[in-house]
């Protein structure tokens, strides 16, 4: 895909680890709720047998996923280690600049003003700025929390005297439920259970926000093409994005005086 205008509009938006980690965790994840469901509700569609074991079968996908590759590739960026933080705090992290473009979302909702860019690519650094909605910055923190959570509730349903390496994780698990369970007026495993269905709508949930009304746009199509297949982002188009040209700023401090 190139721009007709300016080829160099057109960059990387995605490297071909963060599009395998993009797809794996997307399809472990319906897998996972939809199996979940089923389990849970005894929808007639497959056994109770063929959908734990999906669920189990998609279960180390997902965290490995999560909490190996996505870790590699967003710390694989940027030069040094105050590179990487600066990386990590301007791509994944909630800021006063995300608040200002998410002020300007809402504004554009009452129809006052222009939708605001947040995929922003910076040509003299040769990176991005940010690339991510501002809502959806907010949104990948509660999902880390929910994928932990829901993980160790899992563990119990799983099994009650699981553990690892000879350390009774479950137990553990237990006595920490022991402990929050009786303020909800539970005992520890039906907390547990209960917090892990809540955290599977919690997912269906937050899939509605992601794909039904922030990318529910023919505009933001592009991204599905960028995270799933090509990779790239053809940046003259304008729309929620934005390319600040090489030196612009040193021109624009030249014009002044």
């Amino acid at each position: 895909m190139k721009s007709k205008n300016n080829p160099s509009l057109v960059v990387e938006r995605y490297t071909i680890t963060d599009r395998i980690a993009h797809t794996v965790h997307a399809v472990a994840m319906l897998v996972l709720i939809i199996t979940g469901l089923k389990i849970y509700t005894g929808w007639d569609f497959m056994s109770f047998h063929s959908a734990r074991g999906l669920h189990m079968i998609a279960v180390p996908f997902l965290l490995a996923v999560n909490w190996i590759l996505i870790p590699y590739n967003i710390f694989s960026e940027g030069h040094g280690i105050f590179g990487k933080i600066s990386h990590f705090t301007d791509h994944y992290i909630f800021g006063p600049k995300d608040a200002t473009r998410l002020g300007g979302i809402i504004k554009n909702f009452f129809r006052k003003g222009r939708y605001p860019a947040y995929s922003i690519y910076d040509e003299e650094k040769g990176h991005y700025e940010t690339k991510l909605h501002p809502l959806m910055k907010i949104l990948i923190v509660l999902e880390g929390t929910a994928i932990f959570l829901i993980a160790v509730s899992g563990i119990v349903l799983y099994k009650l005297d699981w553990s690892l390496f000879g350390l009774p994780i479950a137990s553990w698990i237990l006595s920490a439920g022991d402990i929050i369970a009786p303020i909800f007026g539970m005992g520890s495993l039906q907390f547990l259970r209960a917090l892990h269905l809540l955290l599977t709508y919690w997912f269906v949930f937050e899939l509605v926000v992601h794909v039904g009304i922030l990318e529910f746009d023919p505009h933001v199509w592009k991204y599905y093409k960028a995270i799933f297949w090509s990779g790239k982002e053809d940046l003259s188009d304008t729309h929620y994005s934005e390319f600040v040209e090489k030196y612009s700023r040193f021109d624009a401090k030249e014009h002044k005086h």
